[in-house]
């Protein structure tokens, strides 16, 4: 494939992604919908490199983060969901054992989280009970960063059994559509 053909494929995933997150406004949407848009850096793994992908990352997230209103949702984006499915497949082509590749897996996701977490609530000045819609001194406010933090790792699993289903039903299914529609080996 070309670099021009690259460029145009990077151009409009990159355009995709930020519109996936354009929605985020909506709370509900804030963490699925950059989710959704990592998906696409997947599909440029696949199709293009690491490095293409890498630069549909990057792009996305500068812009993302200039234009989405809802920057907990472009955080997210650029703090996780937009840079791991590049070393989600670097990790499993790597390391052999599926135990350990599992730990590798969540220290990264939990690091992203504490990064994450660490943004909101200390950069941003977000306070946790207006984060959560909770009123202080509640059971709910008191314990919601053990509980959302468990409630984020058992995601994260669900999350990673749905970047390799969507690879193997890609590679199995939609890719000669793609290639063809594309017209690209």
């Amino acid at each position: 494939m070309s670099n021009a053909a690259k460029t145009a494929i990077g151009g409009m995933a990159t355009a995709l992604s930020v519109v996936l997150l354009l929605p985020t406004v909506l709370d509900v949407l804030y963490i699925a919908l950059p989710a959704a848009a990592g998906m696409i850096v997947l599909f440029c793994v696949i199709e293009l490199s690491r490095g293409w992908a890498f630069g549909v990352y990057a792009a996305t997230s500068v812009i993302s983060l200039l234009v989405i209103p809802n920057k907990e949702a472009a955080l997210l984006y650029v703090l996780f969901f937009g840079y791991y499915p590049i070393i989600k497949g670097l990790i499993e082509g790597k390391i052999k054992n599926r135990f350990l590749e599992y730990v590798v897996k969540v220290l990264i996701f939990n690091v992203a989280v504490f990064v994450a977490e660490y943004v909101f609530f200390k950069i941003m000045n977000i306070p946790l009970t207006e984060f959560l819609d909770v009123e202080e001194g509640t059971f709910l406010a008191k314990y919601a960063i053990p509980i959302l933090f468990a409630i984020a790792n058992v995601m994260f699993f669900l999350l990673d059994f749905l970047y390799t289903a969507s690879v193997t039903l890609y590679l199995n299914r939609w890719q000669k559509v793609f290639r063809k529609m594309f017209k690209f080996k």
